[in-house]
């Protein structure tokens, strides 16, 4: 297993109380953002994919494809060789503008860790050659997926942002001690941390150079759309009522699996729609109550939300669960249907607008509550009506300025 760094000079620069921790100038040309997820891959609805989108209209955006947090072998041969295929192919496609102002870029890295001498050198060098292509030379750096840590003093940055927008080190098949330290360091180092989660700022924020509370957005308008079109996609049109639709990414860590066959051999007469990426218990996919769908792009999953009765967020007990902070609560929020799942940190910020259930017996009861009560999509909606992520960037951008960190043109 990997072990930390040994110190913050094993990457070049030192803590933030030395006072050559910050960059002196505070003046950039645009972002490099060393995103957690890939653009060609993952559902776009993301934290960095769409900070980068709104922020991308005001100044230039290069998005960094992640570079990886998991050691070789995680995740079972199957999984690892799906994972480099998928690498491979965002590869090959170079440095592509998606919309105005913002492309993306993956470059080849080794695994987290193990891009020590001249792989890491050759990292730094591929993304300097594509931001300068975009005309930026002063970059503010954003970093969601902490191993971006071992290039950035190569590329000297303006300023720094850190993503801390999950409990990074309790990923499966990471090496936790050496995500755990890349995160320390760049608390210490970022010029503004972002959390999403009141569980993590009110924990880590004092170790923070100036911490901010920027949760997700939603794009509203997209989603509250979706949920008052009364035609459901046509996939769906065969399946009956009520459906109860769990939207998003199958992983063990994140989803109760168990959970979810009691409860869908609880229910017999309500149908289970699921919607996304991952693997599903062969027995419980072959009930014929159970409706399984691959992922979705982006710009169909409000609908395939909008289709369901109810949906549900039928989360694990665990470290990562307790300091999430779901954009899909927001989403199903904003559809307007009804939301039951099992308690986690941040539901403090909603009360009255989900149903909390702590066991399956607790949760079917939830479930058969919510498909009799008559459904008023008004209080949910007024919850996250505001929390676009137009708003979300206005925060963050509007932070920066305090910091005296400001977008200047390579004109200027």
């Amino acid at each position: 297993m990997l072990g930390a760094p040994a110190s913050y000079s094993e990457f070049g620069f030192v803590s933030a109380g030395s006072k050559s921790a910050t960059a002196a100038v505070h003046g950039f040309d645009g972002i490099v953002c060393f995103g957690g997820v890939d653009w060609w891959y993952h559902n776009r609805g993301h934290y960095d994919l769409q900070m980068m989108r709104e922020l991308s209209a005001t100044m230039p955006v290069l998005y960094i494809n992640s570079i990886g947090m998991r050691v070789p072998g995680a995740g079972g041969q199957k999984h690892r060789f799906a994972r480099i295929a998928r690498k491979l192919r965002s590869i090959a496609r170079g440095c592509v503008r998606v919309r105005p102002g913002m492309s993306v870029y993956s470059p080849f890295a080794l695994p987290a860790g193990l891009g020590q001498g001249i792989a890491r050198r050759a990292l730094a060098m591929q993304v300097r050659r594509a931001a300068r292509s975009l005309g930026i030379s002063r970059p503010l750096v954003w970093i969601a997926c902490p191993p971006a840590i071992e290039v950035l003093p190569s590329l000297q940055p303006s300023a720094l942002v850190y993503q801390r927008t999950d409990r990074f080190e309790d990923y499966p098949g990471v090496a936790r001690d050496r995500i755990a330290a890349y995160d320390r360091m760049l608390k210490a180092r970022a010029d503004v941390t972002l959390f999403c989660s009141s569980l993590l700022l009110d924990a880590e924020g004092a170790q923070c150079r100036r911490a901010l509370f920027a949760d997700h957005g939603v794009d509203f308008d997209h989603f509250a759309a979706a949920g008052d079109n009364a035609t459901p996609p046509a996939a769906l049109a065969s399946i009956p009522r009520p459906r109860i639709g769990y939207i998003g990414n199958l992983e063990p860590h994140r989803v109760d699996h168990a959970l979810l066959r009691q409860i869908a051999i609880g229910l017999p007469d309500m149908h289970f729609v699921i919607v996304g990426p991952g693997a599903l218990d062969p027995a419980l996919s072959a009930r014929p109550n159970v409706h399984r769908f691959p992922q979705q792009p982006y710009e169909d999953v409000a609908r395939f939300m909008a289709g369901c009765d109810v949906l549900i967020m039928p989360w694990n007990d665990n470290a990562w669960i307790r300091a999430c902070n779901p954009v899909k609560l927001k989403e199903y929020l904003a559809v307007g249907r009804p939301v039951v799942t099992t308690p986690f940190e941040e539901l403090r910020r909603y009360p009255g607008v989900v149903r909390i259930a702590s066991d399956p017996a607790a949760f079917i009861a939830a479930l058969r509550d919510a498909v009799r009560a008559p459904v008023c999509s008004h209080p949910a909606r007024n919850r996250v009506r505001d929390e676009t992520w137009a708003a979300k960037a206005r925060l963050v951008s509007e932070t920066l300025r305090e910091q005296a960190i400001h977008f200047r043109p390579a004109s200027s």
